[in-house]
């Protein structure tokens, strides 16, 4: 008897899910998810923050430990001032409203890219939600704000060139321990999954030095469509990956 292959993916059997130690996400389509509803493209940032809420959420519920979300690329600077001042307010709304409760919540921030270009009252927004979450043991939210991984990389580069200048390294002793210790992400594990929604598939510049293992899964819902069901249909396929990091024999979980 054969089955009918819309109905094969309901009750083949669901493998135990893998939880990943460190999840990135690249939140894409908030634009083109209020385009597609006649809205403003503002009002797709606005539900993007309730779908990172969500997220966060459930990656407690489901003991995540580190999540890493794609919150304004360095490219960013092309989009018009508007949008850009939108996005800038909204990470102070979303400290305003929501710190509280991810202290509550036992979630540490931290939050990776160039402080260049910003103004000075949101460097010091950035200081006090890292300072006043520094204690916290739980989910390690790292918010990718201002970033981008060749600006990343070259900043390192040029940190550890002057190491080498002043004597303090010698060049030989340079290894990829060195490099990743002069990382924004210096003593956080490289991410084991990385999801990107709004069916493109690109990395556009997202922690390209600690992705050099890490499983894609690319999803065709806009961001602020990502939820709970989305989430465990992306660990199920997590968890069917034989990873093998450049070997032979699959990682057993």
């Amino acid at each position: 008897m054969s089955i009918d292959p819309a109905i094969a993916d309901d009750i083949a059997p669901r493998p135990r899910l893998r939880i990943p130690m460190h999840l990135g996400v690249i939140m894409d389509g908030n634009g083109r998810w209020a385009e597609a509803r006649g809205k403003r493209r503002t009002e797709g940032h606005i539900e993007g923050v309730k779908a990172l809420r969500n997220l966060v959420e459930l990656c407690i519920t489901y003991g995540v430990p580190h999540l890493t979300v794609f919150s304004f690329s360095s490219e960013n600077w092309t989009r018009p001032k508007d949008e850009i001042s939108f996005i800038f307010n909204l990470l102070r709304r979303f400290v305003a409203s929501d710190l509280q409760n991810l202290i509550r919540n036992n979630v540490r921030v931290r939050i990776i890219g160039s402080r260049t270009g910003l103004e000075p009252s949101l460097v010091r927004l950035i200081d006090d939600v890292e300072a006043k979450t520094e204690a916290n043991t739980g989910l390690v939210l790292i918010v990718a704000f201002n970033y981008g991984g060749k600006a990343e990389i070259a900043e390192a580069t040029r940190r550890i060139a002057a190491e080498v200048a002043a004597g303090r390294l010698a060049p030989e002793a340079i290894t990829e321990d060195t490099i990743a210790a002069a990382l924004y992400t210096a003593g956080l594990p490289d991410p084991d999954l990385i999801i990107r929604t709004s069916g493109e598939q690109r990395i556009s510049n997202f922690l390209l030095w600690q992705a050099a293992y890490a499983e894609f899964v690319f999803v065709d819902e806009n961001w602020p469509d990502f939820g709970e069901a989305s989430f465990i249909r992306v660990l199920e396929t997590f968890s069917r990956r034989d990873r093998r990091f450049g070997g032979i024999e699959a990682e057993r979980s």
